[in-house]
């Protein structure tokens, strides 16, 4: 079980058209009844505007990166401070696809997660490993040496999220099994204890890495997983409630 209720955020990454607001919408109308707290990720196109449709629903919105800087002479990139303005709440930061696309390391994402508490943000931190280091037994290692070093100190007292998402799972299909998920996220949260003393036990860890109606249950209680960081099927509203119905 998980010291926290469950928690499903949904990234769109770079997917989403106005006529795609309708999804969310039906997101929001179909929550009733659930426990759990729920975030949509919308590219930062969509961001203002799905603000706009779901202002008054408990679904809460989020960007999906930010710059570590507040402003200026850099093209095409969005600041945390931005996102905030036009209505989110919560920023996913450290994903895979941005550490292996465009080279984040763990001191560039602790960088983005200081932007973020500047403007206000709830952090959500994604860690995992690749094929390659789970194969080399080296998954527990890598995971913990990334919450170590993408959580700087000042998120002590403040509300955030890590997302274990083993990299090799993501968009292929591929699961860990419940074994493997719990083994790790054990280990999370034995490393966010010792970064973070008791409130360390609280932070939600939620897995990521194709997750769909099919496995969310057995995936969203297992031990010290506080919820779920869902790609694909939060695009459509029906496997994304069926995955919340589950938790």
């Amino acid at each position: 079980m998980s010291p926290t209720a469950s928690f499903i955020a949904g990234n769109w990454k770079m997917n989403g058209l106005s006529v795609d607001l309708d999804q969310a919408r039906a997101v929001a109308a179909g929550l009733g009844g659930t426990a759990a707290r729920v975030a949509i990720c919308p590219p930062a196109t969509l961001v203002e505007r799905m603000s706009r449709a779901l202002a008054g629903t408990p679904v809460q919105i989020g960007g999906q990166d930010c710059d570590a800087r507040a402003s200026g002479a850099f093209t095409g990139d969005v600041a945390a401070e931005m996102l905030a303005d036009a209505g989110a709440a919560l920023v996913i930061l450290g994903h895979s696809e941005r550490r292996a696309g465009h080279d984040e390391t763990d001191a560039v994402v602790a960088e983005k997660v200081r932007a973020a508490l500047r403007a206000g943000l709830e952090p959500i931190v994604c860690v995992g490993e690749t094929l390659d280091q789970r194969k080399a037994g080296q998954a527990l290692a890598v995971v913990t040496g990334q919450v170590r070093g993408s959580l700087p100190a000042e998120l002590a007292g403040k509300a955030f999220s890590v997302a274990y998402e083993p990299v090799w799972a993501i968009g292929t299909g591929l699961t860990p099994t419940t074994p493997e998920i719990e083994e790790v996220h054990r280990a999370v949260r034995d490393a966010l204890v010792a970064a973070f003393g008791p409130a360390g036990a609280g932070v939600p860890i939620l897995y990521g890495g194709s997750v769909k109606p099919s496995n969310a249950a057995e995936i969203l209680h297992a031990d010290q997983v506080g919820g779920a960081l869902v790609g694909g099927a939060s695009l459509k509203a029906e496997d994304f409630l069926a995955i919340i119905r589950a938790a």
